[in-house]
């Protein structure tokens, strides 16, 4: 019996050593037809976004700079200024976009105000900007500045921050275009030298000069599925200008120029006689700190909100474990009482738990790194119901000095 032909279900061209036939669960479709059915989709989305940019859809944020906090509070434990001050620049930003929405005359020009973050490792940063984000119900998305570099070296472009926040979007150009961009280790990327001449800094100052045309509002090509740019590549076209920019960086060792800049060092005195110590040193953070640090000027220009977030004290620590939504001892509880089982914990071991991610130097993500830790032998071999667990200051000593 002859084999039978197989035919594109489309097109019906014969398969073809020089023709790829792709199969389906009921057809064939050729690599001609489905390349035309990409053209025809990206079509239809290109479409669909000049009708959105035409539609310029409002948002307005019926929430105060207070009730901001208070949704904050809900979630990151201490940090009260460094709240306090974005809660307001958010509230801004957005009224902002509400009255460039509406079309009103247009007397007096208001600015975008992005924000940097400066804070050691496990503060809050990234959850204060995520948190924000769900509250106010925008497309959200998170980059690593260490992964750029600048165009045309080994690397990605900074415009594939925009691609990952167009893709948290659903790929709608209009809300993403009122998004929320957190930059992370924007620390990493300072200049390598104090004279930009001497050499050329292709992951330092060459990406902060690619980032300036994203912060300060302009309209980006960008790649829809992101990476490197290439000349045959389709775009997507996003206008930058209500895109609210959060930068965090840890900016390690970042109090010596703070020392400096106010006349003192790290553990003296000023000259009037007013006591510095090193944990209160970047309450008095500046633009010009951030500058000497190795930002450009033009960086520290388009992040003119700057604010610190203070070290946790074991007191914060504690209340992390314990009083936010997602706290951990609030997750694990959750977790086995889906078992049947009633989890505790001492306050013995609670303290413990606390003065070993001080230890580690690791902030919250200390408290994360011990929790796991202490519970995997404990969620690996309990699993029948009507049990009750305590975990103990003996316990977690013992399973700390496993680790």
């Amino acid at each position: 019996m002859p084999k039978k032909e197989r035919v594109c279900s489309f097109c019906g061209i014969k398969e073809h050593p020089d023709t790829i036939l792709i199969d389906g669960k009921d057809a064939l479709i050729c690599e001609y037809c489905a390349l035309q059915a990409h053209d025809i989709i990206l079509q239809v989305r290109r479409d669909e976004q000049k009708k959105q940019k035409k539609e310029k859809p409002s948002f307005h944020l019926n929430k105060q700079p207070k009730e901001i906090k208070q949704f904050l509070d809900q979630y990151v434990i201490g940090q009260e200024v460094a709240k306090k001050i974005l809660s307001v620049a958010v509230y801004n930003h957005y009224k902002r976009i509400d009255y460039y929405s509406k079309k009103q005359t247009e007397d007096v020009e208001i600015e975008k105000s992005n924000i940097i973050l400066v804070g050691e490792t496990g503060t809050g940063k990234t959850l204060l900007a995520s948190t924000i984000a769900k509250m106010i119900n925008v497309p959200f998305c998170i980059a690593d500045a260490t992964v750029f570099t600048q165009a045309g070296y080994v690397g990605e472009d900074v415009e594939s921050i925009l691609s990952r926040l167009l893709q948290n979007a659903d790929y709608n150009v209009a809300k993403a275009e009122r998004g929320i961009v957190f930059i992370d280790e924007i620390d990493k990327i300072a200049r390598a030298v104090d004279n930009p001449s001497i050499t050329r800094d292709v992951s330092g100052e060459g990406v902060q000069q690619s980032l300036l045309k994203l912060l300060e509002g302009s309209i980006v090509n960008v790649p829809p599925e992101g990476g490197r740019k290439h000349p045959e590549q389709r775009f997507i076209q996003i206008n930058t200008q209500n895109i609210l920019f959060i930068a965090g960086g840890a900016f390690d060792g970042i109090e010596k120029k703070i020392a400096s800049r106010i006349n003192t060092n790290v553990i003296g005195f000023r000259k009037q006689g007013t006591a510095i110590n090193k944990e209160n040193l970047l309450r008095h953070i500046s633009s010009q700190d951030l500058k000497n640090y190795g930002l450009i000027p033009e960086i520290c220009g388009r992040f003119p909100v700057v604010t610190h977030l203070a070290p946790l004290d074991k007191e914060s620590l504690k209340r992390i474990l314990l009083d936010p939504k997602n706290a951990l001892v609030k997750q694990y509880t959750k977790l086995l009482e889906m078992d049947g089982i009633t989890l505790n914990f001492d306050d013995a071991a609670l303290n413990y738990i606390v003065e070993r991610a001080i230890e580690l130097k690791l902030g919250a993500r200390g408290l994360r790194s011990i929790i796991e830790h202490i519970m995997t032998d404990v969620m690996f071999d309990l699993n029948v119901s009507g049990k009750k667990l305590t975990i103990t200051e003996k316990y977690v000593q013992e399973k700390s000095a496993d680790n």
